[in-house]
């Protein structure tokens, strides 16, 4: 006889431990277990388009950095087109368009290379804004986090993003935007993941 689910208790919540390197990313945590790790260049060396580099942290609500995150970013190629088969348009070859990173576990501080993404394709036909998205998970949050880093030099497809405008305040749809500068000739754009407090990143229930 199945028991009635009135009796039945809720499973108690567990966050991802501080094992979750090992398992996710063990070459970060001194385990040499593959031969090649999964993140660092989301794209793959030979995929075409514009070079960038992203890079942050990822802020307590005390205001200061987690230090044992663990990111997954996937993204499109420079033409808008996810390394998928089933993707709308030519799949790249040599374009892996999916990574995964750490903390670091002094700093703080995450990055990545890839290439800048173009304009998506979203539902109802609608073009999204280039973006990349975001998965994070760490000691202390029970369910992992989405969100997306778009950039602040694509103003006139941020306006019309339907994501960003479905934003109702101003200062929240600023969280999702990644800063563009030069160091050493090399695009770099800054994205700072805020976990709590007013300037908490927008995250997605996906």
């Amino acid at each position: 006889m199945v028991q009635s689910l009135k009796y039945l208790r809720e499973t108690p919540s567990q966050t991802a431990g501080p094992f979750v390197h090992i398992g996710l990313a063990p070459g970060a945590a001194g385990f040499e277990i593959y031969n090649r790790e999964l993140g660092w260049d989301i794209a793959g060396p030979h995929a075409s388009g514009e070079r960038i580099r992203v890079e942050g942290l990822v802020i307590d609500g005390v205001g200061s950095p987690v230090k044992d995150v663990l990111l997954e970013a996937w993204q499109a190629n420079c033409a808008g087109v996810y390394a998928h088969p089933e993707s709308e348009g030519d799949v790249e070859e040599g374009f892996r368009g999916w990574g995964r990173v750490i903390t670091d576990f002094d700093t703080g501080e995450w990055g990545f290379d890839t290439v800048k993404p173009g304009m998506v394709m979203g539902r109802n036909g609608q073009m999204m804004a280039p973006h990349i998205n975001l998965w994070l998970v760490a000691r202390g949050i029970n369910v992992g986090l989405s969100t997306r880093v778009y950039f602040d030099d694509e103003d006139a497809a941020n306006a019309s993003d339907p994501v960003i405008t479905g934003i109702e305040w101003e200062r929240r749809r600023e969280t999702l935007i990644a800063k563009r500068s030069e160091e050493d000739g090399k695009v770099v754009y800054r994205f700072d993941i805020y976990l709590q407090g007013p300037d908490e990143t927008v995250f997605f229930d996906i």
